[in-house]
């Protein structure tokens, strides 16, 4: 299968041997970093550094002209990423002779929250998620769908992965994270995520909710999960919980809210790149899930891009429902991590990426090149000269 190694800019540039290194992999393609959230990463072999702190989300090469006197606009990076640093990545991966495509980023940028605290996902108590954009307001679908057509589209990119197209939520990889306390469960993080801002009050209106009553009945919903009672797992939980009319017209107004916008998003990169373009997203098949694998319908993601990137360290389960809505032709990459010490098994590479295969898997993703050590790095390249 044709395998892709994760990147970031600053694993390649000031660091001549690395594309080499990477290519040594057997890969035929990196996934490299052209729009990413703020990050702490460990660069095990770079010959400058040991670790980059990128401060805040930023696109990773000089922004256009058009975004000039906009409210909502992309940050540049700072000195973790200075220039055209994924131009200059880019370039010396493709001399090296590998395929280049972007990994892409979007609705999850704390500095926006941050800056334009409106543009948050507020939930039923009024707390704003400031890295979490609201996709439903019409600002924030706008500045995402030129952003992701910005920054897939750069020059000699032959695709590209577009990660968080969708809601995010609670969850949420913080700094200092000190969220799990309480047990929420499937059904708890599904309450917690739900929005409140005037534009998804205005969506659950549509619904014939009344947001106040819709708010008030979250709170009541989540009142035991507080009290440390367990809730059930799945959107049977949820209904359980919040009751299935209303847990029925919020999931409503929510994939309605992300299928519009991915249909939107991956129209626009269509229009900006070249023919033969890829695109795919990093997707969970279940639509009311939220995060850097945006929830969608199966079938309805693969009638609009080319495929999908699913999580699969974990087991390749979350394959089957797209392989069994696959037209003739679409991708399914099974992403794996390669990190020991992030979770992955990168010694199990080869049964892991034979059982992918099995449920339909067409390409592989590996998480994360960069940042594995050279004994990951060994275990991956032996894996992939056995595939």
């Amino acid at each position: 299968m044709k395998a892709s190694a994760f990147l970031y800019p600053w694993d390649v540039n000031g660091d001549p041997g690395a594309p080499a290194r990477i290519a040594e992999l057997g890969v035929d393609q990196v996934t490299l970093a052209a729009a990413y959230h703020s990050t702490r990463a460990l660069t095990p072999r770079h010959p400058r550094h040991r670790v980059v702190t990128a401060e805040h989300a930023a696109v990773l090469y000089p922004p256009g002209a058009t975004w000039e006197g906009r409210p909502l606009r992309p940050y540049p990076a700072g000195d973790w990423a200075p220039g055209d640093a994924y131009g200059e990545a880019a370039a010396a991966l493709a001399d090296a002779g590998l395929q280049v495509h972007t990994w892409v980023v979007l609705a999850h940028n704390s500095r926006l929250g941050a800056e334009h605290p409106d543009t948050s996902v507020v939930n039923a108590y009024g707390d704003r998620y400031p890295w979490a954009p609201c996709v439903a307001q019409p600002a924030t679908r706008a500045y995402l769908v030129e952003l992701a057509a910005e920054a897939a589209v750069r020059p000699g990119a032959r695709g590209t992965e577009l990660e968080s197209l969708g809601w995010y939520g609670l969850a949420h990889l913080h700094a200092h994270d000190k969220i799990a306390g309480v047990t929420l469960g499937d059904a708890g993080q599904y309450l917690m995520s739900l929005c409140f801002c005037p534009a998804c009050r205005a969506g659950y209106a549509a619904q014939g909710l009344d947001p106040d009553r819709l708010a008030d009945a979250v709170r009541t919903a989540l009142q035991p999960v507080w009290q440390g009672a367990p809730s059930d797992g799945g959107w049977a939980g949820v209904g359980k919980l919040l009751g299935e009319t209303l847990a029925a017209a919020t999931r409503a107004w929510r994939d309605d809210t992300a299928r519009t916008l991915q249909e939107t998003a991956v129209a626009a990169v269509r229009a900006a790149a070249p023919e033969g373009f890829q695109v795919l997203l990093h997707a969970d098949p279940v639509s009311y899930h939220c995060g850097a694998n945006a929830g969608v319908d199966p079938a309805h993601i693969l009638s609009v891009a080319d495929g999908v990137v699913v999580p699969c360290t974990s087991g390749a389960g979350p394959l089957t429902p797209f392989a069994e809505s696959a037209p003739e032709g679409a991708v399914l990459a099974a992403n794996f991590t390669v990190v020991s010490g992030m979770g992955g098994r990168p010694g199990a590479l080869a049964g892991d990426a034979a059982r992918a295969r099995a449920l339909g898997a067409t390409e592989l993703r590996l998480y994360h090149a960069g940042l594995a050590s050279d004994g990951d790095l060994a275990a991956v390249r032996e894996a992939l000269r056995s595939s």
